[in-house]
């Protein structure tokens, strides 16, 4: 069980997760659902965090998504918000059922208009180094990732809360 920390390497060294994310899998065209298809964190041109999250994740639905909308609003929409559903550690289901109820939980209940794709088979948010749902990965303006974050407890919000002010700047909070 993860406590919510950062994975980072030891002190003094470069965060493991520092690295060109060109070598990371990205979602296929004809995986996102909600305003895709979106290009890699390099294209974006200003600093993104991307939710890996589940739908039967209570964390995801009832503190992370509510987190992130949090802090796109603390942020005046500073940096680009997405959404990965994943089937990473969670029973894997057909496409054909995740796509609307995932659709609808996105328009309807959490009205969202946030880039969301759907990785039906849990191997993009493998990896890419998820150690479950959720899990923030955070990148800077030139699109490396600076830090991934595991969890929606107090701790790990509190991080990501702290990382988004030192790369954005704490304006607008």
């Amino acid at each position: 069980m993860s406590d919510g920390s950062p994975t980072d390497a030891p002190s003094g060294d470069p965060p493991a997760a520092a690295h060109d994310p060109a070598d990371l899998p990205w979602p296929a065209d004809d995986a996102w659902i909600v305003n895709g298809p979106l290009g890699p964190p390099g294209s974006w041109g200003r600093p993104g965090v991307i939710l890996a999250f589940h739908l039967e994740c209570a964390g995801c639905v009832g503190r992370a998504v509510p987190f992130l909308k949090r802090l796109l609003r603390e942020h005046e929409g500073r940096f680009q918000p997405v959404l990965l559903h994943t089937a990473y550690g969670h029973r894997p289901r057909p496409q054909a059922h995740v796509v609307p109820e995932a659709t609808r939980f996105l328009t309807s209940f959490a009205r969202l208009d946030w880039p969301t794709a759907i990785d039906a088979d849990g191997s993009v948010a493998q990896a890419w180094g998820a150690e479950g749902t959720p899990h923030w990965f955070v990148h800077d303006a030139d699109g490396r990732r600076v830090r991934d974050l595991y969890g929606s407890q107090e701790n790990a919000t509190t991080r990501l809360a702290y990382l988004m002010d030192e790369l954005l700047g704490p304006e607008g909070r």
